[in-house]
């Protein structure tokens, strides 16, 4: 199951909203539970994955330039993952970090539930370009 966690923080660097969108099931959720209000709280199913996705990364400034300080842990739920990580993205030239959080439901080899967890501020202030 971790080369699905390759393959999504692959997509991340890449940003692109395809190859996330393909981890998932028809059905797939991906939810973000702690992001700022007027911010989508979730995307229900493969398809407003990648184009939630593809709306989102093709409006920020902000460039992934590395997936760092990955950390895997395995539940008592053989379909769930928990994944610490680090992303260090480039915002005007100047490099910046979002720590997150994922817990990730994978049944029969694609992500059905993404709980995505990260500092809804900083991701606010990087989508709009301030960043102080």
């Amino acid at each position: 199951m971790t080369a699905i966690v390759t393959r999504f923080h692959e997509a991340m660097l890449h940003k692109s909203a395809d190859e996330l969108a393909d981890l998932y099931a028809e059905d797939g959720v991906h939810e973000f539970p702690f992001l700022m209000p007027g911010m989508v709280e979730r995307y229900n199913g493969r398809e407003e994955i990648r184009a939630g996705y593809k709306a989102s990364w093709g409006a920020t400034p902000a460039s992934v330039e590395e997936i760092r300080n990955v950390v895997i842990h395995q539940s008592t739920d053989p379909e769930v993952l928990v994944v610490e990580h680090e992303t260090a993205v480039t915002v005007y030239g100047r490099p910046y970090t979002v720590p997150g959080l994922l817990v990730l439901r994978v049944r029969e080899g694609k992500i059905i539930h993404t709980r995505d967890y990260m500092d809804a501020t900083a991701v606010a202030s990087l989508r709009s370009g301030h960043t102080e």
